[in-house]
């Protein structure tokens, strides 16, 4: 490594650690109920072994009923271990993974790309590795989700690193082994890896398979066991455990109800009508395969991209996932690679890659509701950094080359400068929505004042017999944030919890607490009972003892005594 390009990539990683694990633990401003869950669940299991249902070493978590793979909360643990059980180290792992991927994404276009050209600036030269793993480092849509703890972003790091270590492997077929070992573990971290995972596997085979079957047998062979060995468990848990789908169920296209009856009505309405064509184009299966192309290509859509995003805890307010400078060169990039006009050195089993893992990500959210969706796909990543990086590089060639002058200035001088204005521009503003404006906007939707609130409940607690709290939204899955902020011992609370209830917004009790919807005028009745909930539970001539509000000022959560 040359030592100009060590310099760049190592200001790229301390760039990418500081937009990580800056003021982690407090923007957002609070985990929402799967961070907690995730965390409550990685103490347990430090604690006794268990998750927060008893399941020893579970390689799936219950936790809502959604039986998320359970890899994330063991990469809480060492964390937890190091900085305490808080909400900065239940992140860390994700802002951690976060910083490997734009690291590997250097390397993985030093593998995929070794002759592609470069261009220089004040003559420094730069790649396409350095300017994708920048791209990436500074992605908003990879920074939402390395600063919260949501798996899926460390199933992008793996996917970038089984990919790369596949590639060395063709060459030195130890590497393969390792490839195959994050491969196996990937379906351990996301759901949608359960599906990314094996298509990117077939489409790597695919396109190198002339180097895959000149790799000594014994190499490959083990890769292929090893790879297999890790996978069983997790098939095993899915094939006979009924509960293991519940989660792909609830959200996949084919159970939506108001699909189903929409489709029912208009067949009736054929039938009646005798519109036979009507009847063959509005059979169900052709319905929903036009809902599953129809969800594909949404996550194409630019408006989404680059203007609205999807909720409002998938990205910053007033912003897509990318940013506004990178439309023009993200075109031009996928021009270039797919037609290297300007014979660039793109290898066309790299391109065949590239556009092939663009063309998969996808695939996993296109079956389910909800759709376009940031987090389902996050396996985009990079690509979307790779094409851009490969189009500002093909910019630059091109304006470089402009001979023309503008009042006795060169013109590609000032178009660099306006791209150059218009970059640090889009960046601080970018900047501004996430690290300033989301926290005043989007409280709400980060489920905010849990924090706040249940301290002062802790102060008020052996003053009361019953502590009744509100399970409704904005307060879903309260009993979680109580047991994460008040550290409830994992052991006394699998104990307490046997038998009980789990599930979406069901009831929940420990000790003191218990978790259901508030009926003001019959628990109203109950001696010395202290209530949580939201302001629309209780009647305005209520014995407020705390007060928890948003930035914005609104109200979020009461105490009130009776």
């Amino acid at each position: 490594m040359k030592k100009t390009t060590f310099i760049f990539l190592t200001i790229i990683i301390l760039f990418a650690s500081i937009l990580r694990l800056w003021e982690l633990g407090k923007v957002p401003i609070s985990p929402d109920w799967d961070e907690v869950a995730l965390g409550y669940n990685a103490y347990s299991i430090l604690q006794t072994g268990r998750d927060e249902y008893g399941k020893f070493l579970p390689i799936v978590l219950r936790s809502f009923d959604d039986y998320k793979p359970a890899l994330y909360a063991y990469f809480a643990i060492p964390s937890i271990v190091l900085f305490g059980f808080n909400t900065f180290a239940v992140r860390f792992p994700s802002a951690f993974f976060g910083v490997l991927a734009v690291i590997a994404t250097y390397f993985l276009l030093k593998e995929l790309f070794p002759k592609a050209k470069q261009f220089s600036i004040f003559n420094f030269q730069f790649s396409i590795g350095e300017v994708a793993s920048f791209l990436l480092a500074i992605s908003p849509w990879h920074l939402q989700f390395s600063r919260i703890a949501f798996e899926s972003n460390v199933g992008v790091a793996f996917n970038i690193f089984s990919v790369l270590f596949f590639l060395k492997g063709l060459k030195k077929p130890l590497f393969l082994i390792l490839s195959a070992i994050l491969m196996g573990i990937n379906i351990y971290i996301y759901q949608s890896e359960k599906v990314f995972t094996p298509l990117i596997l077939f489409a790597l085979v695919l396109i190198y398979r002339k180097e895959v079957f000149k790799i000594p047998k014994k190499y490959l062979v083990t890769a292929v066991l090893i790879g297999f060995a890790i996978v069983v468990p997790m098939l095993i848990y899915t094939f006979t455990n009924q509960d293991a789908l519940q989660r792909a169920r609830g959200v996949s296209v084919f159970s939506q109800s108001s699909l189903l009856e929409e489709n029912s009505k208009k067949l009736l309405v054929d039938k009646n009508n005798r519109d036979y064509l009507g009847l063959i184009l509005d059979n169900r299966r052709i319905v929903f395969a036009k809902a599953v192309i129809s969800g594909y290509l949404s996550h194409f859509d630019l408006n989404w991209l680059f203007i609205t995003g999807d909720i409002a805890r998938h990205h910053p307010p007033n912003m897509g996932l990318m940013y506004l400078f990178e439309l023009p060169f993200l075109f031009l990039g996928v021009y270039y690679l797919f037609f290297d006009p300007s014979a660039g050195g793109f290898d066309k089993r790299a391109k065949l890659l590239i556009f092939a893992w663009f063309l998969i990500a996808p695939i996993p959210a296109s079956i389910t509701s909800g759709v376009p969706h940031a987090v389902r796909t996050l396996n985009f990543l990079p690509t979307f950094q790779i094409f851009t990086a490969i189009g500002i590089i093909s910019a630059i060639q091109f304006v470089s080359s402009i001979k023309y002058q503008v009042l006795s200035i060169k013109a590609k001088y000032l178009i660099f400068t306006l791209c150059i204005l218009f970059f640090i521009f889009n960046f601080l503003y970018y900047l501004n929505q996430y690290f300033v404006q989301q926290n005043y906007f989007n409280a709400k939707e980060w489920l905010y004042g849990y924090e706040k609130i249940i301290p002062e409940v802790k102060k008020l607690e052996e003053n009361y017999d019953k502590i009744i709290v509100s399970n409704q939204p904005p307060m879903d899955q309260s009993y979680m944030f109580f047991l994460f902020y008040l550290r409830y011992p994992p052991d006394l609370y699998q104990k307490e919890s046997q038998g009980a209830a789990g599930g979406f917004r069901e009831n929940h009790y420990f000790g003191k607490y218990e978790f259901r919807l508030i009926d003001w005028i019959k628990d109203s009745k109950k001696q010395n009972t202290l209530f949580v909930g939201r302001p629309t539970d209780f009647p305005e001539n209520v014995k407020e003892l705390k007060r928890v509000s948003y930035p914005d000022g609104s109200s979020a959560m009461l105490i009130v005594g009776n």
